[in-house]
């Protein structure tokens, strides 16, 4: 457009009358310093050498201040649209950062202080619960060993009481046979009492009595009646009492087995009970890591988009200082062309161009 009306001075120029003082050819020598005011007075000079008509280069020189004014207006309105579109997207961005920091916060807040304390403890609990079902086995395996000793001891003693039956047995019958007893009866006799002190040595309950006939049987030599029949209700007596304790250690046997598989019964309970527990904390640990995963991700995500937005508004800042800075440039360029073509067209409605040297 300044070409066009350039063309258009080139064609209507005129000279111009007046002389220009000295102050006058002070300003041209100033204005001949810029290149748009150069090109002007250059104009102007033309104009009054060739004869054109004075009005026709004010006019033109009016439109072309304008047309400068226009541009300038509208490269202050472009710019103050693009302030406000720069300060929506910078205050967007700022706040997509801020969001993203609260929330990349609020995750660590909660993973630190809530999930991660948590899991340790829902870990030390399904630790603690497996130490309780592995001392749970080891006394299932204590109690099941005292109870096969038990056993054993039993069956050994009741062995022994029914050798000591046996062996009264033995006695009772000899006795039986006992009218004239020859000496090897008498012996073998003494033989079976010896034999059944042997059987019933660990129960001292028995062991006196067990002594007083055998040295009662050691001073007789069986002709009296009397004393085998004392002998014999003795020996009754002891049998009985033999019986009496092996029936008492069967019942305490089938007592024990039965406080034993009570016991067993009820630590199987314990260690069902233990597992059930370290499945449900299992199950609440399970869900505590995928909440802790969750959190993680979420967290990485918003990381992410923290960057994004940071980058873009980092992008925009420079953009922005790089939109400014042509701006600030064009505008000042304005603004002096303006100047010096109003400096120039107070000049040209002043100065006869044809008297002075440009």
């Amino acid at each position: 457009m300044k070409i066009a009306i350039l063309l258009i001075l080139a064609v209507s120029l005129n000279a111009v009358s007046t002389d220009l003082n000295r102050q006058a050819q002070k300003h041209v020598d100033a204005l001949m310093k810029t290149n748009w005011g150069q090109t002007i007075l250059q104009l102007a000079e033309l104009h009054a050498h060739t004869g054109g008509v004075l009005q026709d280069l004010v006019g033109a020189i009016e439109e072309m201040i304008q047309q400068m004014q226009d541009e300038l207006d509208e490269v202050e309105y472009n710019y103050g649209v693009r302030t406000n579109e720069h300060n929506s997207l910078s205050l967007q961005y700022t706040q997509e950062v801020q969001d993203a920091d609260i929330d990349i916060q609020r995750s660590a807040d909660t993973l630190e202080n809530l999930l991660y304390p948590r899991r340790e403890q829902l870990k030390g609990k399904i630790q603690q619960l497996m130490d309780y079902q592995e001392f749970n086995r080891k006394t299932v395996d204590e109690e099941t060993l005292i109870r096969e000793q038990e056993h054993e001891a039993f069956e050994a003693q009741v062995a022994e009481l029914n050798d000591a039956v046996g062996a009264t047995d033995d006695a009772l019958n000899l006795l039986s046979t006992l009218t004239n007893p020859s000496l090897v009866q008498i012996q073998k006799f003494q033989s079976n009492l010896r034999k059944i002190e042997a059987r019933i040595q660990p129960h001292s309950q028995h062991q006196t009595l067990i002594k007083a006939l055998i040295t009662l049987a050691s001073e007789q030599n069986f002709s009296d009646q009397g004393i085998i029949k004392q002998i014999v209700d003795k020996l009754n007596e002891f049998r009985n009492a033999v019986v009496d304790a092996i029936n008492a250690a069967t019942a305490q046997e089938a007592q024990d087995v039965q406080d034993y598989e009570d016991r067993i019964e009820q630590l199987d309970a314990e260690y069902a009970e233990f597992q059930r527990q370290i499945t449900k904390v299992t199950i609440d640990l399970n869900a505590t890591q995928e909440k802790i995963e969750q959190f993680l991700s979420f967290q990485a995500q918003r990381q992410s988009d923290r960057n994004t937005a940071q980058a873009l508004l980092d992008l925009e800042n420079e953009q922005f200082a790089d939109d400014t800075q042509i701006y600030t440039d064009l505008k000042n360029k304005l603004i002096r062309d303006i100047q010096v073509t109003e400096e120039a067209f107070s000049l040209v409605k002043s100065v006869d161009f044809s008297r002075i040297k440009v």
